[in-house]
């Protein structure tokens, strides 16, 4: 038998040629097998229905990013299935039916230009934004075409900026200049696939002669630059990520850069004469000890001018509260806070006598996100106060409010209806006791009349990676194809997530991956061991990450579960690194190459984990040919080594969609349509 562990001798590389004859003839084949298997099922066709009836449901909320005095939206639905990039006023926008106007037509122009164009977003300069860079995918990738757009003609620039395909990241530095990282060809990339080379480019100047401004070395997963154009406040910024939570930054001062001096992994914002900074590890200075964790704010010429180190902590965490994130209005900082899993928002604004708190009241739900409309480019901006505020939680559809930090009471702007009844549907917090004791929390979504009688379908959903919080949210999809057919729907909050701030996500890095599987794991068995369903009737699923994480786990404790639906995912753990964006997560995993990472990578990479004769549940793969950034070989050579061992396994690639799996709602409909048709077939009551 060939030996997986080695990278280069392993008989399956083959299917990593993405669009090599072969590995697309395999994949058709299996595609093919999978349709006829799950297409011909009479649920399939029902679910795809109601499943493309809440995507293209024209009473979604039009959420919208404030561009001076437009709210700018993308909109897809059954006549535009790849979008529109359309605005209207706010005045309008807090009309029952806007009238909106279109800006430009994805679909449109890819038939013009013969292109399977996706939408990638847009960045325009303000305060005038009459122009903005546009991102076109082709099919969903991460790579992405730039073109230059005159917002107020609705047209193309002639001549304007423009980028071929790649991972392009670009800066406005003025109306007339760029910073732009892209590919500029052998030896300008990481080994992480991304720009490691900033320069500055002018209007009408070839890109080859654009002089580079910043560059970083090969091993680092990235460069990036930002520029603040606040009155009275200018700053660029240049960065090197040397991995995914640790970089280097540097402030240009005229011609020079100087190094910022602050902890590597975190995360530096300014904010007009302040320095923000969120901690990811502890901070030990003569005067404090700050906590990972903790937001701290400072005076920024203080800080950067004379080296000094005074800080005032705006949220320090506690066992069960952590910092989900936070934005500023004019005058002051909203903060989103997560409690035990559950959201709340705190102001803090600035005055002579000290830093005022207060909690912001919101609707009951389970999480809140908060974004302010203050533009500190425009002259006494009348929304300097304003934010928005969505609220949303299992059985809670989701709103969206006008809020204010001047305390006013919050306007109802748009609420999504109810896509399916709640009624009698309950959710409730549990808590799984993992191998090593700690105590992992879990949310039970209870369809109509269920009771723990060890005889419910349930789905078991987990990611556990990269600090990603797993939090309530309103699915229509889940709820209709789901919960409403009498399934129970299971969100695990286990470690590597964000939760409960950077401990819980350093407690599953690297050598301590095993504790992301074990939370996972208790969770499973807890359900089962309270009669809320048992292993016949218990399915998993993940992605990306969370693909990883059902595939080790699938092998670690096959009995648990009777299905598995593994989407997008990293399996092949020996050779992650080298392929497409995979070396941008050792940080996160490990060095394979390295012996010491790999004694504890090789304990549960799904791949070189497969034995002959395993009894294992039911699985369905699910990836993209245009995903990027998690190369779909990881899914083709995993199913395919199953095959080999005689496992009955489902597979389905999307030709489209990248790392998101799916380029349009029809194609989302079609991949969640398999799905519940997979589980419904391995969890059913029988």
């Amino acid at each position: 038998m060939t030996d997986r562990s080695s990278p280069d001798t392993d008989p399956h590389l083959w299917l990593e040629e993405v669009a090599g004859d072969a590995a697309l003839a395999w994949v058709r084949e299996r595609n093919a097998i999978t349709e006829a298997r799950l297409g011909s099922d009479p649920r399939y066709a029902p679910t795809r229905a109601a499943t493309l009836e809440v995507l293209d449901s024209r009473e979604q909320i039009p959420y919208v990013a404030r561009r001076s005095d437009w709210l700018y939206n993308f909109w897809r639905d059954d006549r535009s299935p790849r979008g529109l990039w359309r605005r209207c006023t706010l005045a309008e926008f807090r009309k029952p039916q806007p009238a909106w106007s279109t800006v430009l037509d994805i679909d449109a122009l890819g038939r013009a230009e013969g292109e399977n164009w996706v939408w990638a977003g847009a960045t325009a300069f303000g305060p005038e934004y009459r122009r903005a860079l546009v991102s076109l995918s082709r099919g969903g990738a991460d790579a992405t075409a730039l073109r230059e757009f005159d917002l107020i003609d609705l047209c193309f620039v002639a001549d304007g900026f423009t980028l071929p395909e790649a991972k392009n990241r670009v800066v406005w530095a003025d109306i007339d200049t760029l910073f732009v990282a892209t590919d500029f060809g052998p030896g300008s990339l990481t080994d992480s696939g991304y720009p490691r080379t900033v320069r500055r480019w002018r209007r009408g100047q070839p890109l080859a002669e654009a002089p580079t401004v910043f560059e970083g070395e090969r091993s680092d997963v990235s460069v990036h630059v930002s520029v603040d154009r606040t009155p009275g406040y200018e700053r660029t910024v240049f960065g090197r990520a040397v991995d995914f939570y640790n970089d280097r930054e540097f402030l240009l001062h005229g011609g020079s850069l100087t190094e910022i001096d602050k902890p590597s992994d975190a995360q530096l914002t300014f904010w007009n004469s302040r320095l923000l900074l969120e901690l990811r590890s502890d901070w030990p200075l003569p005067d404090h000890n700050w906590p990972s964790g903790s937001l701290l704010v400072c005076d920024a010429a203080a800080y950067l001018e004379r080296g000094e180190r005074q800080f005032e902590a705006l949220f320090t965490p506690t066992a069960t509260r952590s910092l989900a994130g936070f934005d500023n209005t004019a005058h002051s900082l909203l903060l989103t806070v997560l409690d035990n899993v559950v959201s709340r928002l705190e102001l803090c604004t600035p005055g002579d006598d000290g830093w005022r708190r207060q909690d912001v009241p919101a609707p009951a739900a389970s999480t809140l996100s908060a974004s302010a409309l203050f533009d500190p480019l425009l002259k006494n901006d009348p929304l300097g106060a304003a934010f928005l505020l969505n609220c949303t939680g299992f059985l809670t559809p989701d709103s969206l409010l006008l809020g204010h930090t001047s305390g006013a009471a919050h306007e109802l702007l748009k609420s999504r209806p109810s896509f399916f009844d709640a009624a009698g549907m309950r959710v409730e917090q549990r808590h799984a006791t993992s191998k090593d004791g700690t105590q992992v929390p879990y949310f039970v979504v209870w369809p109509k009349g269920a009771s723990a009688d060890g005889g419910n379908p349930t789905l078991l959903y987990g990611y556990g990676g990269f600090e990603l919080s797993m939090q309530p949210s309103y699915s229509a999809t889940q709820g209709r194809n789901w919960i409403v057919r009498g399934g129970v729907f299971v969100m695990a909050n286990i470690r590597g997530g964000g939760e409960f701030g950077p401990a819980w996500h350093q407690a599953g890095l690297k050598e301590k991956r095993q504790n992301c599987f074990d939370d996972f794991i208790a969770v499973a068995v807890d359900l089962i061991r309270t009669g809320i369903t048992s292993p016949a009737h218990l399915g998993i699923q993940g992605g990306s990450n969370g693909g990883l994480l059902v595939g080790a786990v699938m092998l670690q404790r096959p009995e648990l579960f009777n299905a598995v639906v593994c989407q997008v995912p990293l399996l092949d753990m020996r050779r992650y690194h080298r392929l497409l964006a995979g070396a941008s997560w050792m940080a996160e995993y490990g060095d394979p190459d390295d012996p010491e990472d790999w004694a504890c990578i090789s304990a549960y990479s799904p791949y070189q984990n497969l034995r002959p004769g395993a009894v294992l549940p039911k699985v369905l793969f699910t990836t993209s040919t245009r995903d990027d950034r998690v190369h779909p070989g990881h899914a083709r050579k995993m199913a395919a080594l199953m095959l080999e061992h005689g496992h009955d396994v489902l597979y389905w690639e999307n030709i489209e969609g990248g790392h998101g799996g799916a380029a349009d709602n029809a194609q989302r409909a079609t991949m969640v349509a398999l799905e519940n048709t997979f589980l419904w077939q391995q969890l059913a009551r029988r």
